[in-house]
Parts: C-alpha cells; sequence; structure tokens
C-alpha cells in the first residue's frame, strides 16, 4: 500500500470527536428510557441536535465534522455489542476513575465475534449526507483492542486471545469496508489499552491478569495492523491513544516511553491522536521514534476537561518543542480527548466547549496558515 492519500486529514487544527450532549437531548434519551417516547421519535430529535452540532463545528473553523457520538451512550460498547458474538450487560461495578466511578456497564463475547451490519452504518450514512463537498465526515470506532481490554470473554468459545485475534480482525476488516462503501473516508480508531502501559502499576495490573507486557503489546499492535491492513488508499485511518475521559477525570498516568517505539515505529495507521495536555503525558522525546514521513502526530495540548483557555503562546512553544523531534509539516493539533466520551460529558460548558475548538483552529492557522 502507498503512503499517499486523497486527504489532508487528520487536519491541522483538528478534534478527537465527541461533544457534550444537549440538555434536550439528554432529556429525550431518558424520555425513551421510561417508554414515553419512541426510537422513531428519540432518532428525529438525535438528527435535530446532530444538523445543529455539525453546523456548530463548520462555523467554528473545522475542517473534520462528527456527530458529536450523540447516539451513544458510551464511546466503545455502543460500537461493540452489536457487533455478533459481543453482548452488553449489566456488571456489578462501573470502571474506576480517579476519584469517580462509571456507571455499571461492561460487555462480553459469548460467540463467534464477526461483522454482519451495524446501526452505526446508518449514523455515519446520516452525517455524511449533511457534512456538505467542503468537509470531510469522521467516524469514529473503538479498538478491537477494547475487546481484549474490556470484555468478558467466554473460554469456552476463544480457548486464548490469539484464537479470538483471527476473528476479531477479519470483523474490523468487514467493518472499514462497510463505512467506506457508505462513504467514510476519515475513519478514527479510539483506544485506552495502550496506557496499561504506561506506568509500573499498570504493567503490574496485567501481570496479575496472568498476561505478559511484552506479549500483550505484540497483540494490541496485531490486532491494529492486521484489522486496517486491507484498507483502501484513498481512506485515512487514524488512532486516538487515551488514558481515560469521564466527568473530567482519566484512569491512567505516565509518559508514551515504555511502548514508544511500538506506537511510533510499529502501528501502520496514518496519524495518532496523543495526549498531551498535562503532566501525566510526559516529555515529547518518544516521538523520535517516528520513522515515517506520512505518520502525522495530532498533538492533544488543549484540555477538553476544564474550561479554562490555554495560553496560546505556551501552546505555540510545546508544538516547537515536538518539532525537535519529528518535522512541523508532521504536526497537528487537537484537544487531548473527547468532550464527552460517556454521555455525561466533562465538566465545563457547551461554550467553555466552542472556545475550546475555536482556540484550537486559531492556533493551528497561526502555527501552520491553515
Amino acid at each position: 500500500m502507498t503512503a499517499t492519500r486523497t486527504l489532508k486529514a487528520p487536519f491541522k487544527g483538528d478534534h478527537v470527536g465527541s461533544f457534550l450532549r444537549p440538555q434536550r437531548l439528554k432529556e429525550a434519551r431518558q424520555l425513551k428510557a421510561n417508554g414515553e417516547i419512541s426510537a422513531e421519535q428519540l432518532r428525529k430529535i438525535e438528527d435535530e441536535e446532530i444538523i445543529k452540532l455539525v453546523e456548530k463545528q463548520k462555523e467554528a473553523g473545522l475542517q473534520a465534522i462528527t456527530d458529536g457520538e450523540f447516539r451513544r451512550a458510551w464511546w466503545h460498547f455502543d460500537f461493540l455489542e452489536n457487533l455478533v458474538g459481543v453482548e452488553g450487560y449489566e456488571s456489578e461495578t462501573g470502571i474506576q476513575f480517579n476519584g469517580v466511578k462509571t456507571n455499571s456497564h461492561s460487555i462480553r463475547v459469548v460467540g463467534k465475534v464477526d461483522f454482519d451490519g451495524h446501526p452505526m452504518l446508518q449514523d455515519y450514512m446520516f452525517l455524511h449526507s449533511i457534512a456538505g463537498d467542503q468537509h470531510v465526515a469522521k467516524m469514529t470506532i473503538p479498538s478491537p483492542n477494547m475487546i481484549f481490554h474490556r470484555a468478558n470473554i467466554d473460554r469456552g468459545v476463544y480457548e486464548n486471545n490469539e484464537a479470538l485475534l483471527e476473528d476479531l480482525t477479519r470483523a474490523y476488516k468487514k467493518a472499514i469496508r462497510a463505512f467506506y462503501d457508505a462513504g467514510c473516508r476519515y475513519l478514527q480508531i479510539d483506544d485506552t489499552s495502550w496506557a496499561a502501559f504506561f506506568s509500573e502499576q499498570g504493567e503490574k495490573q496485567i501481570r496479575d491478569r496472568g498476561q505478559e507486557p511484552a506479549v500483550l503489546r505484540k497483540l494490541y499492535t496485531r490486532a491494529i495492523n492486521e484489522s486496517i491492513a486491507d484498507r483502501p488508499d484513498d481512506m485515512v485511518i487514524t488512532m486516538h491513544i487515551c488514558r481515560g475521559n469521564f466527568r473530567s477525570t482519566y484512569t491512567s498516568a505516565g509518559s508514551y516511553d515504555a511502548v514508544s517505539e511500538t506506537i511510533f515505529s510499529e502501528l501502520d495507521v496514518d496519524g495518532l491522536f496523543l495526549e498531551y495536555d498535562d503532566e501525566r503525558s510526559g516529555g515529547f522525546e518518544p516521538l523520535r521514534y517516528v520513522n515515517r514521513s506520512s505518520l502525522q502526530i495530532v498533538l492533544g495540548l488543549i484540555t477538553s476537561k476544564f474550561g479554562e483557555l490555554e495560553d496560546k503562546d505556551a501552546i505555540k512553544k510545546r508544538i516547537a518543542e515536538a518539532a525537535e523531534y519529528v518535522s512541523l509539516d508532521q504536526l497537528c493539533l487537537s484537544p487531548q480527548c473527547g468532550f464527552a466520551s460517556t454521555e455525561e460529558g466533562n465538566i465545563l460548558t457547551e461554550e467553555d466547549q466552542w472556545k475550546k475548538i475555536r482556540h484550537v483552529v486559531d492556533i493551528s492557522r497561526e502555527v501552520w496558515g491553515e
């Protein structure tokens, strides 16, 4: 496959994808849960709110347009539990973040994993239909690694992870092709599993589960590369590596150092969205392992967790520091994560959210002239 792409994505001023859910949408989802409105009525409200969101993204100067993940409760479970062989269930406890837990929900593998149609194909097609010719409709889906990282796997179905890998990557190949056929040319894979390698505590947790970090790194690398291996040349696939994002808090800390060679030299994605908004992320030194001039590095220097705007000159200085390791032409700017990885959203206002987006766009134009 050639490294040439027909798009400029990821864009110099880009974003991860999710946006704060408007109050009208939150109320509608609750009414649907209570049985007071139908699925069709909810979808009509979602359509209307997504149309408004798309216009706001355009007004803010973004080139990549998403649906804000407005139809989802979770950034990952909604997609994964609609794969063949995977189901959602109410777990005993939620995911532990720094001082807070999510709602109790999880996924489990109960049969052979496959992709045979998916409700999010319709979601994407609606977004594509309203994005317009001057903007790119971007789809976000969770990484295949989130099955290994979060799912309860029935070992009567898959004796080990190696057995699951073949079916999982085949399913993702089908999914990628289906989104392409629906018009998608900019696909982002979101992944929190890599953050387990960023600290000694994370690696200890891996070993406590009876796994070896080095073996797991190879598995995760294969899962990504084999899933995207057959993508068409005019489809851009990026990956967002996240340390957790729920109610303005996080699950993991640590720099990219421990897996920098793997992430920057071995993954075959076209771009990497990286969290660099605070001291938890470490420095830019790991970028020295970037070994392809075609790999775009999207610096998440603007936090999506709090409303205060970063000093513009300080952000420009940090971009210049990163450019000591990677060509400035290979760098882009974005918030470090979405604004609402779950429907609860981070602790900032919608006004704050749009100020952040405009801040990204303004700085990117001043640095790169676009």
